[in-house]
Formats: C-alpha cells, structure tokens, sequence
C-alpha cells in the first residue's frame, strides 16, 4: 500500500488556506487511499524566535484540529513530532549527506533569513538546516507521497536527492519520496494582498480567515477582500489576482471550477456574499467538533501517545538501518 506523510507547524493558527489545501483532502482522500501518516512537526517551530508556551499550545491546537477536521485515528497515525525521537536521529545523518551550497539555496532560508535580518534578530542555524529535518521526517517512514504546497516542493526534491545520494554511497536504505498537490485551492492567497499566501505565521489581519473565527469574523473578511479594478468578474490570476483567489476559494468549498464560477456573477459583492457564505458553512462543523475534543484534553493526549508509539515502530527499523549503512556500531 502506498504511504502517506506529512505535517503542520505550530508557528500560528491554523487558516482556511491550510484547511483547503491540505487538511480536507487528509481527511477525505488520503487517510482512506493510503497508509497515512500526520505529524505536528513541533521541531521545525524553534527554528525562530519563539514562546515556549505558545509553541506548546498551538501544538496542541493544531493536533486538535486535525482531529476536527476528520483525521481518525483508527484510519492514520497522528502524533507529535518532538515525541518520537528517531526524527531528530536521522536528521544528523542526513546533515552528514547534505551539503552547504544545496541548504544555502533554499528559497525559504533566502526568504526567512534575510526578514530576520531586517528584524534586527539573529538567524538561527537551525533555520538553514531545518530542509534536512524535514527529509528526515519523510524519509524515516519510507514514504512513498508528500502532499505539501507549492512553497515546500523545493524541499521535497531535496529530500529525494538526499535518498538517493544515501542509498548511492551505503546501500538502499530510503524509499525515494514524491511530491503531490491538490489542484484546486493548494494556495489560498491573503484577502488583502493576494500576492501573498494566507499563512498563518504571518501578523493577525483581516486578508487572514482562521479556522476558529466566528461566522460574523469570517464574513467581514471576505466582504472586505481586495478586489481589483474594473468591475467584471473573470478568472484571472494575472490581471485579477483578487476575484481569482475568491473565485478559487468558493470552487474549493462548492466543488465547482473557478473558471466556470465566474461566468455565473455580474458583481463582486454577489461573489463575496456567496463565498462568506460558503466558507461559514464549510467551516461550522469542524469548529463544533473542535470545542467537543478542546473539552477533553485527556482524549487528545491519548491519540498523540498512541500515534507517537505507532510511528516510532515505523520509524525505528529504517532509522536502525540507516545507522548501520553508515558505518556506525549497533546499540547493545
């Protein structure tokens, strides 16, 4: 059977853009096509400036509305990154495989380093080694898929030339990964800068539809989404980034096609009303479920434990393997 991996960070709230493009189709496809794997990559959250305690209960957040989303248990294997320790084992082999040039050119070092920098903050080491804790993420598991978003593909390619450059030099140890991408609504941009991705580390504002904002929130968001000049509504990522990330957003919670929700609309408030609407609806379960699991942290915590004991029997003989292909002595 085909293996799944893959993970959210704890660095904010979870958004709509994380909901639409990875945790729905989690929850609806990949849990029941394959043998799926969800982890909250906690590791990854400390390579910046951060609140130990904030870190900690948006790890908890976060593994509360997987579960809300539709994750079960008894379908996948959840857990918590920081708990099974064979990540952080293989991450250093792998920095031994790895080289400085391929870190240095990974766009979101580039990208994050140098708003540190402006920020006056020092760059953590961490932050340019981190592509290397995510290959051991996938590789640990001998994950056959990844469903990431555009913006990680770059580290999925270097996950797999790190696999085969392993395998090459100490013997096949590693499955070779591939990337996968829904196709709609993979990259829900902000309401006010669609330029930009709806991510949620970036500052609190209202271009950002969280995924435990009230109804009354979420529909003053998309009513007060940037639209563009003109006044006709077309799908037009190039000339109309605004009505095409609303156009996207209403097919990714109707089921329909951007292209062809366009020629439904004679005006952006109709496509704004219809959308809010939408993405209220689409959202109205999961918050309901995620005040039931809130109500009784114990159950969550039993999930994590059981799903970081599985994950561990999964990881530790590639792992143990690894180490040995690699010239080192077994544990006694």
């Amino acid at each position: 059977m085909t293996r799944i991996f893959s993970g959210l960070k704890p660095t904010g709230h979870l958004t709509l853009g994380n909901y639409l493009g990875a945790l729905r189709r989690w929850a609806e496809v990949d849990q029941h096509r394959a043998e799926a794997l969800f982890c909250v990559v906690d590791l990854h959250a400390l390579t910046v400036e951060h609140d130990p305690g904030r870190v900690r209960r948006l790890s908890r957040q976060t593994a509360t509305l997987m579960l809300a989303a539709g994750l079960d248990p008894e379908r996948c294997v959840l857990f918590v990154q920081s708990q099974v320790d064979e990540h952080a084992r293989l991450s250093y082999l792998l920095e031994c495989t790895a080289t400085d040039g391929e870190l240095r050119r990974m766009i979101q070092y580039k990208e994050k380093a140098a708003r540190a920098q402006t920020a006056g903050q020092s760059v953590r080491l961490s932050l340019l080694t981190y592509p290397v804790l995510m290959a051991a993420d996938i590789l640990a598991y001998g994950a056959d898929e990844v469903p990431v978003g555009e913006d990680q593909t770059q580290h999925v390619e270097l996950t797999r030339d790190l696999a085969v450059r392993f395998n090459q030099r100490y013997g096949h140890t590693f499955t070779v990964p591939r990337a996968t991408r829904p196709a709609v609504a993979a990259r829900v941009m902000d309401l006010q800068d669609p330029a930009s991705k709806m991510g949620k580390s970036h500052e609190p504002g209202n271009g950002i539809v969280y995924l435990l904002d009230e109804a009354d929130q979420v529909r003053k968001k998309i009513m007060r989404a940037v639209t563009d000049s003109g006044h006709e509504v077309v799908y037009d990522r190039e000339r109309a980034p605004g009505i095409a990330n609303l156009l996207e957003i209403l097919a990714a919670c109707s089921g329909g096609n951007p292209g062809e929700l366009a020629t439904v609309y004679r005006s952006y408030g109709a496509l704004k009303k219809d959308t809010a609407d939408a993405v209220v609806e689409l959202l109205r379960p999961l918050r309901e479920r995620h005040a039931e699991l809130a109500a009784d942290p114990g159950r969550v915590d039993e999930v994590l434990s059981a799903g970081a004991e599985r994950a561990r029997a999964v990881a530790r003989p590639t792992v143990d393997a690894a180490y040995a292909a690699i010239g080192l002595l077994p544990a006694r």
